[in-house]
């Protein structure tokens, strides 16, 4: 984050900016690009949040609807602990400020207006916690044998999944469920629920146990871990 901060010197950043005495934001980023397609747009930002925050990494990706465009910037892995609220304010503030240098916002609270190029969303994601758990030391490991891809091919409708360990109070603990589908992003149980795929930072297996990070702020280890028991076996 310190180089973020380096590189701005000289540079008003959104978080800086007040609303006037009539309610009026305006902002213009120093790397606005009028008219670039936004695909570009993401591809460019990830490039200069991973060359300016080099401590860290991140994937951009953009979604569109009705009313406009969105950035969303996900924090995949850093050196700094941010399990601290006040951590994580301040990262999202300071990333925030990256991805407003390029657009601009124009905005009056008074007469509840605002225009933006696109609306900007931070986030840390699973795989920055599960990454913080592994230098803190986590619990139930399992050697990453058998990689995300080769589980997806090799797992069959058939095969069964029993739940050894979970979050407390997680209400199919002890239960196993047998696999109906397997998709790209997920898979179906015959129950007609799903367990969705982790990135693959997040997924380990050794061949009989499966585990998945889902961790969060508040608890950065948060995983579940399946025995794998194939119908084939």
């Amino acid at each position: 984050m310190n180089d973020a901060s380096a590189a701005n010197a000289g540079t008003r950043l959104f978080s800086q900016i007040e609303h006037d005495e009539r309610g009026n934001f305006h902002y213009e980023g120093d790397l606005y690009p009028p008219n670039e397609p936004f695909p570009s747009l993401c591809r460019r930002i990830e490039t200069h949040l991973n060359a300016t925050c080099r401590e860290m990494r991140f994937s951009v990706r953009g979604e569109t609807f009705a009313h406009g465009r969105k950035i969303i910037a996900e924090l995949l892995d850093a050196q700094d602990d941010l399990a601290d609220r006040e951590a994580r304010t301040e990262f999202v503030v300071q990333i925030r400020d990256q991805l407003e240098r390029f657009g601009f916002t124009r905005s009056n609270f008074y007469q509840d207006y605002m225009r933006c190029s696109f609306y900007a969303d931070v986030r840390i994601g699973s795989a920055y916690w599960a990454a913080l758990a592994n230098r803190r030391g986590r619990a139930n490991p399992v050697d990453s044998l058998v990689s995300l891809a080769a589980f997806k091919r090799r797992l069959k409708p058939g095969d069964q999944l029993r739940l050894v360990a979970a979050p407390k109070g997680h209400r199919a603990l002890g239960t196993t469920r047998t696999v109906t589908a397997v998709r790209s992003g997920d898979l179906i149980f015959e129950t007609k629920s799903y367990l969705t795929f982790p990135r693959a930072a997040g997924f380990a297996c050794d061949g009989r146990f499966i585990r998945i990070a889902n961790g969060n702020e508040y608890d950065p280890d948060e995983h579940l871990l399946y025995e794998w028991l194939p119908a084939s076996a």
